[in-house]
């Protein structure tokens, strides 16, 4: 079985050529359509219905109609060794889940509430299912992939201290995923990179396949062995260090080669209603939350800290 990097056969989701599919909302009403890659229209959106379409300034919709999504908690060495000071954070994956009211199309705002002091952000590609998935193996595993797509898996880390390390609120919360802005196979996802910018600056970067610890193929294999995936499900691979923080007004994007950029503007919205009644657990400031929120620094490139550092200053100039 291969479990191992770098993979030697390519599957046929890897295998060219591109195409990209996108979700619009044209005069109310959502449309799919393919990225032309060639020829006068490149760069332009075909719409099923025959339109081609300038992709500036178009309303986008999550590619994906995910029954659930589920997300990988480690699965970078650059994140594990920031974490836990080890390149392997755990001897096999583990995962937490993320409600399908959590998707957020590119280009919308990330929701942060006033009350929530950290707002987290990591890049991460999703994995799209494409059929019925269960009681497979890793080899088996890449007939069930769909595509792949850009992903931002935001986290209010001032919830570390509830739902019994479930993550539902840190993670949960409604606009905390945007995806997109599409969904893309025939691209060897082992030779991109992904990037995290704020306000422009890179403040998250890894080469896919040398910081990979479980690919796709053993992440979907060890889900489905009691777990039946679906047709348009979501699985989040996890993030590289330097997670960090953002402010409201902060441009968040990021960028996988091959893929895509997703982006997301984090607007404050007022607390909740029920929260200044004392209903239920209020956001806490903890040594747990802020060892998440705020991260090592010292285990991670001088240059992600300067870069963030000055990604917040020209937001402030």
């Amino acid at each position: 079985m291969n479990f191992e990097f770098p993979i030697t056969d390519l599957p046929a989701v890897m295998k060219g050529p591109r195409v990209e599919r996108r979700r619009v909302l044209v005069g109310g009403s959502a449309f799919w359509g393919t990225l032309v890659e060639e020829g006068a229209d490149a760069g332009r959106l075909r719409l099923d219905d025959g339109r081609v379409l300038d992709t500036e300034g178009l309303n986008y919709l999550p590619p994906v109609q995910p029954s659930k999504i589920i997300a990988v908690h480690i699965s970078y060495s650059s994140r594990s060794y920031e974490t836990r000071q080890k390149p392997k954070p755990t001897e096999s994956p583990t995962y937490f889940t993320k409600p399908p009211t959590s998707l957020n199309g590119h280009g919308g705002q990330i929701l942060k509430p006033a009350d929530c002091q950290y707002l987290n952000y990591e890049g991460e590609y999703a994995v799209v299912i494409g059929k019925t998935c269960r009681n497979v193996t890793p080899d088996e595993a890449w007939d069930y992939i769909e595509g792949f797509c850009p992903a931002l898996d935001m986290g209010l880390q001032n919830f570390r201290d509830t739902d019994q390390g479930s993550m539902l609120r840190v993670k949960g919360a409604d606009t905390l995923l945007p995806i997109g802005p599409g969904m893309v196979r025939g691209v060897n996802l082992f030779q991109q990179t992904l990037r995290t910018y704020v306000n422009g600056r890179v403040v998250q970067e890894a080469h896919i396949g040398d910081e990979t610890i479980w690919g796709p193929h053993y992440v979907i294999a060890d889900l489905a062995r009691h777990i039946t995936l679906v047709a348009g499900d979501v699985i989040l691979m996890g993030t590289p260090c330097h997670s960090r923080s953002v402010d409201p007004g902060d441009f968040v994007e990021c960028e996988i080669t091959g893929l895509g950029r997703v982006s997301g503007t984090v607007v404050q919205i007022a607390a909740p209603r029920a929260s200044a009644l004392g209903v239920g657990h209020q956001p806490t400031d903890t040594p747990e939350v802020r060892r998440v929120a705020l991260g090592f620094d010292e285990r991670v490139p001088e240059r992600f800290k300067q870069n963030l550092s000055e990604a917040r200053k020209a937001k402030k100039a």
